[in-house]
């Protein structure tokens, strides 16, 4: 039975296409992940005041760039329809909410959720967060370890992510033993969150623990988007979860070592009996 729950991260990298969402679902199924991400925000909320106005260079032309966040989000008819496809397709889905009304929207639709790095501190999306779901994922990237604790306190999360929020992020930057200090400290599933280049780094932390790992994906890491350079194509999202599957089963069990029956066959043919 699989242990590590594996995310396969859409986020915003459907450009605000149903039709692109959908076929990133589709990849997700094929590649066998547990779920499929999104990010649910309400940018009149989310985007700070000093960035509304700053005009952005997008494929809908030079528009504002709270114009341009307002492009990238689904309402709420779109959800459904996204819930029917996957049900449909049989795969999980839920969403990273980064503001209250944003929460109260995908908490109609699924009992799970996550609170991106961006808003590790604020308190009051926590708090509520922990009022509308059944489990709830924080994520730690760009915060402190102060801001961390606190956020754990309020929120009291199920599940929490360590992830460098560079995208994407330098090896040398990665961290990873941050993962044991979770899981050493909290009392709670640690999981990892990648945004870095390959495969390696990421399987790196299976044996360390972790109960839940996630990937940005895309059909085309040439794609338009700030998230898409750092993000899996299909044939690496087939590659992602196999390589966790294999290393989940190779890694078998902690105790005295035993002999399994290849072995004592070899055993047999190889040493002598006296």
């Amino acid at each position: 039975m699989n242990s590590i729950n594996i995310i396969a991260e859409i986020g915003i990298n459907h450009n605000g296409s149903l039709q692109l969402a959908k076929q990133l679902i589709d990849e997700a199924v094929v590649a066998k992940f547990d779920y499929v991400k999104f990010q649910k925000r309400t940018p009149d909320i989310c985007v700070p005041e000093q960035k509304k106005a700053e005009i952005k260079d997008t494929p809908w032309g030079k528009i504002s760039y709270l114009a341009y966040k307002h492009k990238l989000e689904f309402s709420k008819e779109d959800y459904d329809e996204i819930n029917s496809y996957c049900t449909q397709r049989g795969i999980k889905w839920f969403a990273s909410v980064w503001d209250i009304p944003s929460a109260e929207l995908i908490s109609d639709f699924v009992s799970i959720a996550k609170i991106p790095s961006a808003q590790l501190t604020n308190h009051d999306l926590l708090t509520r967060s922990r009022q509308l779901f059944d489990t709830l994922i924080l994520s730690t990237g760009m915060s402190t370890e102060e801001e961390i604790k606190t956020a754990i306190e309020i929120a009291q999360p199920d599940v929490v992510m360590h992830t460098n929020s560079t995208y994407p992020s330098p090896v040398e930057n990665l961290n990873l033993d941050y993962i044991r200090w979770l899981i050493d400290t909290y009392n709670l599933d640690v999981g990892y969150s990648g945004h870095e280049y390959g495969l390696t780094t990421t399987f790196a932390t299976v044996p360390m623990g972790v109960k839940w790992i996630e990937r940005h994906i895309t059909l085309d890491r040439t794609m338009w988007g700030s998230d898409q350079l750092s993000s899996v194509e299909p044939i690496g999202m087939i590659k992602l979860v196999k390589g966790i599957r294999a290393i989940e089963k190779a890694l078998g069990g902690y105790g005295p070592r035993k002999l399994l029956q290849g072995e004592l066959t070899k055993k047999e043919n190889l040493r002598s009996i006296t």
